[in-house]
């Protein structure tokens, strides 16, 4: 049972106008960045002078959305388009190589994407589950190929506001409230369609795929936390946002008296975990809203399950 205090969260004490550092020099990756939550994070990261790729799919939707930013930001906005498709394995494959042809650096990569109960049906053009595909292994796959790029940044002297004599990179993975709702993970539901995927339901598949972005998150700082890589992951609060247009009967009347929504408090936690100096030492943790340490499921502590999901993940894009 999720707490109340989960669901409306206290008050928070970071203010991105007041309390986000200038992150001139900083180069930074919001994927899903041209709607919702991730827009109103690009928006933030630009009003403190980063340089920002939104990756997605639709460059319409993209240059519409820097179209806005324009209007939006004061001052100049350093804003590009990555053409990015998370459940096309090849797709992403082809992003990355744009990427590191076109810069030498990343210091923040927000893994902020995703889908949330699209019909059950609904996979991905690799045969995943559309959640799973989309949520847990295209940014797997993303991360993946973007860790050379991570690790020389890493390397590198650290554009201020941070402290040390090299870079502290942050890799930020979204997760979700209902993660906790998941009693693990069953790979044999997360390709094709099968009656047992069809039992589960769209809602357990969805917990699943945000309890394997905790797992995901916790993998990667147990590998890479040592070579300066800061792998987080976290609950966004329940704002109102594009997320949940596939919702119906009580989640969409639910929502509609929710007072939260992604202008006005979608991408706090996520700029906190992704830009704050006091987070630069939160490798592995979760956070929860608005701007707090949390607590996971019990179920992300299991380093078997750890373990388990990082070698599917690798074996599903050995020979991409």
């Amino acid at each position: 049972m999720v707490s109340l205090g989960l669901v409306f969260p206290p008050k928070s004490l970071f203010l991105p106008e007041r309390d986000m550092p200038d992150l001139t020099g900083f180069v930074t990756m919001v994927t899903g960045g041209y709607a919702g939550i991730g827009y109103q994070t690009v928006k933030a990261l630009l009003k403190k002078n980063a340089k920002v790729y939104i990756a997605g799919r639709s460059r319409t939707k993209a240059e519409e959305a820097i179209g806005k930013l324009r209007n939006e930001v004061n001052g100049r906005v350093d804003a590009h388009f990555l053409e990015l498709d998370l459940g096309n394995l090849k797709s992403v494959k082809r992003a990355v190589g744009d990427y590191t042809n076109r810069e030498s650096k990343l210091h923040i990569l927000f893994n902020n994407g995703g889908v949330m109960h699209p019909p059950l049906e609904s996979l991905t053009s690799d045969g995943y589950d559309d959640q799973f595909g989309i949520n847990v292994l295209g940014h797997f796959y993303f991360t993946k190929l973007l860790l050379p790029i991570l690790l020389a940044t890493a390397a590198q002297p650290s554009p201020r506001p941070f402290s040390g004599p090299t870079c502290r990179v942050r890799v930020v993975n979204t997760s979700s409230i209902a993660h906790y709702n998941a009693t693990g993970i069953d790979f044999s539901i997360v390709r094709g369609h099968s009656e047992k995927r069809n039992k589960v339901g769209i809602e357990a598949l969805y917990g699943q795929s945000k309890l394997a972005n905790v797992i995901f998150a916790q993998e990667l700082h147990k590998r890479y936390g040592d070579m300066g890589i800061v792998s987080t992951s976290l609950h966004p609060g329940i704002v109102k946002s594009e997320l949940q247009r596939n919702f119906g009967g009580f989640q969409k009347c639910f929502m509609k008296i929710m007072p939260y929504t992604a202008e006005s408090h979608g991408p706090l936690t996520q700029l906190w975990a992704g830009t704050s100096p006091e987070t630069e030492t939160y490798g592995g943790k979760y956070f929860t809203a608005w701007a707090r340490l949390g607590e996971p499921s019990p179920k992300a502590g299991d380093a078997r399950l750890g373990e388990e999901l990082w070698n599917w993940l690798e074996d599903q894009v050995k020979d991409i």
